[in-house]
């Protein structure tokens, strides 16, 4: 754990994941060097792909009928150093999000899993930050999670408890 002045995916690349796991990651996180060495090590990850992500489709997957999925694929990545650092095939999951109205695109290494659970993975992990976001609008909190001493400080930041 950190004081949170670390970018999360410095952290990432030095945390142990089991063989097996699933990371699930926000889309500033990308790290294509990261994705592959866990692609490698048998981890899988579940991300929301950039929006100016450069890559050629590989396989069309076929996709449930009548669900929120509109694409499953298969994709290799075109730009010069994302497919140098990544050159491993990707699945990129395209889904409709009924509740805000809007497409949106993950990006996993998981191949079994079907579309619809890759697309619920993403949307549990959107409902945790859902759950800091009050938190983070109304607590100034130094440092969230402590191994020293050092007292856990909890202050809403309009000074007003």
């Amino acid at each position: 754990m950190s004081e949170g002045r670390k970018h999360d995916v410095t952290i990432a690349r030095r945390v142990s994941i089991p063989r097996g796991s699933i990371a699930v990651l926000d889309r500033g996180n990308n790290d294509y060097k990261l994705f592959a060495s866990w692609i490698e090590n048998g981890i899988y990850f579940v991300t929301r792909m950039k929006d100016n992500a450069d890559y050629t489709v590989a396989e069309e997957r076929i996709t449930p009928r009548n669900l929120d999925v509109l694409w499953d694929q298969l994709i290799q990545f075109n730009g010069y150093y994302t497919h140098k650092n990544c050159p491993h095939l990707v699945r990129k999951v395209t889904v409709w999000d009924n509740e805000n109205d809007r497409v949106i695109v993950v990006l996993t290494n998981h191949l079994k899993l079907r579309a619809t659970t890759i697309s619920r993975i993403y949307k549990g992990r959107w409902q945790i930050e859902l759950f800091f976001r009050p938190l983070k609008q109304n607590f100034e909190i130094k440092p969230f999670v402590v191994t020293t001493k050092t007292p856990f400080t909890l202050k809403l930041k309009s000074g007003k408890l």
